[in-house]
């Protein structure tokens, strides 16, 4: 019986992926397998994979026919995943020797659906430690109870996937997989709907996962048309939080949340290219007029004056009729 399938999707990430792998290597166990997703990579990424194929133990190589983005890449390693627990990897990034047996053992020790840890991130030579904004660890918690309060940093703010692991009825529940084709963001309507539906989660330290930020090919550095796909990810949060039971609670945390992350992305609009920077502004003012009007003003009045006055402005921008639909 498979364990744990950890689920590995690969870009043309050749200057990386060889200590990723290294990093799995370090992490194998006789039931644990790793299935590495090539997404139609143009490097020499495949070549790599095909060679980790025959060495990595546990390893199941699968290779896209058409790029399909992250979300659709993991989508395909957890159509295939057979192990009883799950978990996710970036093809640029790499783990501590040994961190995957802990994690597994931490979260059958605590028996809950989902487990959240800590992580390193990697800037150049520089590490540091980004923690779960989750005070209470090494308890079973109430997922939905972490969602707020919504003026303050939660668990729904800290999205990635990769640091975690996940019982396999989360994936029998259909609560496991991302939005099929979004370039970015995708982990947004994924944490929020794990959060709202699942029935038990838990903090750990753990912090076992390196992850490499301001590599030049990663999306968050590209400034190109696939960055808003924030958007769409952010509607969609937005649309399924509205239909909770507990939308009058939960709604303005979603809504503070989205407003937060468009002015973060006008506050950088300078790296977009001239033609996306357009329809940035131009989706954004849309995506604010859709917003509930009562929980928009409350969620500007609870801003920094320059964030607030950013999304002000746009609000008063003329949407075009292609940009507001």
């Amino acid at each position: 019986m498979v364990k744990l399938s950890v689920i590995v999707p690969f870009f043309n990430v050749q200057t990386y992926a060889p200590d990723t792998l290294r990093s799995l290597q370090a992490n194998t166990r006789e039931d644990f397998e790793f299935i590495l997703v090539d997404d139609c990579s143009t490097d020499d990424t495949p070549e790599i994979l095909r060679r980790a194929e025959g060495e990595l133990p546990g390893a199941v190589l699968i290779r896209h026919r058409k790029n399909g983005g992250l979300a659709t890449a993991r989508n395909t390693g957890l159509d295939a995943a057979r192990g009883e627990y799950l978990a996710f990897l970036d093809g640029d990034d790499w783990l501590a020797p040994g961190y995957y047996p802990q994690l597994l053992a931490a979260i059958e020790d605590l028996d809950v659906d989902f487990l959240r840890t800590d992580h390193i991130q990697c800037t150049g030579r520089t590490r540091t430690v980004h923690r779960v904004p989750q005070g209470r660890r090494w308890t079973p918690l109430d997922p939905r109870g972490a969602i707020l309060p919504a003026h303050r940093s939660t668990s729904v703010d800290y999205p990635y996937a990769w640091a975690g692991i996940y019982h396999r009825r989360l994936l029998d529940q259909g609560l496991l997989h991302f939005p099929d084709g979004l370039r970015t963001a995708e982990d947004r309507p994924w944490i929020w709907r794990l959060h709202r539906r699942a029935r038990s989660f838990a903090v750990a330290g753990l912090p076992g996962v390196f992850y490499r930020r301001g590599v030049a090919s990663s999306l968050t550095q590209i400034g190109d048309v696939r960055q808003l796909d924030f958007i769409r990810a952010f509607d969609q949060v937005i649309e399924e939080t509205a239909q909770d039971p507990e939308a009058r609670e939960l709604l303005p945390k979603a809504v503070r949340t989205y407003c937060a992350i468009i002015s973060h992305h006008l506050g950088g609009i300078e790296r977009f290219e001239p033609a996306v920077a357009r329809t940035l502004r131009s989706m954004s003012a849309a995506a604010i007029k859709r917003l509930p009007p009562e929980l928009l003003r409350d969620a500007l009045n609870s801003m920094d004056d320059d964030r607030a006055a950013r999304l002000r402005r746009l609000r008063r921008r003329p949407v075009p009729a292609e940009a507001a639909r």
